[in-house]
């Protein structure tokens, strides 16, 4: 079984950041980065909140270690939205956020943003987490290079973070680990600077943790030290159980889970109790047992099974509905005229309930553009999110071509 054998984690502001947004939290077995994005003071707020969730350990329960961990993911996400819309100051607030449980025989990952974990083994660098990032996206897509998404404008623009919507999709692993292996958590302000190849050569250097990690960090600041630098460390080994058994069974991978309420079914009626009954006497027939009480009860189950099917069919159409809504995009503009990239459908319900909700702002007004550009791009034409997320892209980058224009 695993254990913890080292850690060590240190932050830093950077050279160019007045406060550290940073936040972190190590308690073997368990480890936390969070990096906390909005105005003022919000950054630091929304990634504190992160990491404060994480203070009690893990909820009991026979669920696997990964599916606890999103859970208390899901609750500090709750919380940071709660508290954004109800405090002026801290609209908008958010963070990444990356947590690892080292578990009997693997190491558990609950991961949203573009904060990263890494496993250090056998002197090659692995990621265990995919960013949740713009250009990480258009990677994927193929159409950008790691080169291009280096220098990227929009390199900073994440997809999925704690605290904008009441719910948040947890993305969750768990990674192998053998002894001597060595696990780095990390916020995009070491990455960003050295990449992943300078991460290697540091790593590759050996020495201490606490080595490790002045390294790190001194060698993003030399590149530049744009962000906040988090960095933490833990190695783990091998031990025997304490019973010489072989230990718990493996943590298997599961998709994202989300809190759901307690599924209860209806309780049946109990019958009464039913002896077997009296023979007639012959010169008196007794009259047949009166079926009125069973008729009202089975009446009562038919409607029941059928107010049943009909909410499972309601339901089925309800998701259909939802997922449809939400894998399209259109472009419009936010309450202040700037362009803004939308997630749904351009519609509203009766009652005020929106059937979409904004992905990103811009900072660029509509009614700066030409009017045939303007025209073509706010025609709520429903896109993909990669050809939604494209135009936006190419229209600050002043790349995209008026329609009145021929050249």
């Amino acid at each position: 079984m695993l254990r913890v054998a080292d850690k060590y984690a240190a932050s830093d502001t950077g050279r160019q950041r007045r406060a550290n947004e940073d936040a972190y939290f190590v308690r073997a077995p368990l480890f936390v980065v969070a990096d906390g994005m909005g105005g003022a003071q919000a950054g630091e707020v929304a990634s504190g909140i992160a990491v404060d969730a994480f203070r009690d350990g893990l909820p009991d329960g026979a669920e696997p270690v990964e599916a606890r961990l999103a859970r208390v993911v899901q609750a500090a996400n709750e919380e940071i939205h709660r508290r954004s819309r109800a405090d002026a100051d801290q609209a908008g607030m958010g963070t990444t956020l990356t947590a690892a449980y080292v578990d009997v025989d693997g190491v558990a990952i609950a991961h949203v943003g573009d904060s990263r974990a890494y496993r250090w083994h056998d002197g090659r660098l692995e990621r265990l987490t995919d960013d949740h990032s713009l250009v990480e996206e258009l990677i994927r897509q193929g159409r950008l290079s790691e080169a291009e998404a280096e220098e990227h404008p929009q390199r900073s623009i994440i997809t999925r973070a704690l605290g904008p919507e009441p719910l948040v999709e947890v993305d969750t692993r768990t990674s192998p680990a053998r002894d001597g292996d060595l696990f780095l958590l990390c916020s995009d302000g070491l990455t960003g600077m050295i990449g992943e190849q300078g991460v290697a050569d540091v790593l590759a250097e050996g020495g201490s943790l606490r080595d490790i990690a002045r390294r790190l960090i001194d060698a993003a600041n030399r590149a530049g030290g744009r962000d906040n630098i988090t960095v933490v460390l833990f190695r783990v080994e091998e031990v025997e159980p304490a019973d010489g058994g072989a230990g718990a069974s493996t943590t298997t991978s599961h998709p994202a889970v989300r809190p759901q309420p307690a599924e209860r079914g209806p309780v049946p009626a109990e019958a009464p109790p039913r002896g077997p009954a009296a023979a007639p006497a012959p010169a008196a027939p007794r009259p047949p047992r009166p079926r009125a009480a069973a008729a009202p009860r089975r009446r009562w189950r038919r409607r029941l099974t059928a107010g049943l099917v009909v909410l499972a069919v309601l339901a089925t159409i309800g998701l259909g509905v939802y997922a449809g809504v939400n894998s399209v995009y259109f472009i419009g503009t936010d309450a202040e005229g700037r362009i803004a990239l939308y997630r749904g459908v351009p519609y509203e319900l009766p009652l005020g309930i929106e059937l979409y909700r904004t992905q990103y702002r811009t900072g660029i007004p509509a009614a700066s553009l030409p009017p045939a550009r303007r025209d073509a791009l706010l025609d709520h034409t429903l896109r993909s999110h990669a050809d939604a997320a494209d135009l936006v892209r190419q229209l600050e980058l002043d790349r995209l071509q008026d329609p009145a224009d021929p050249s």
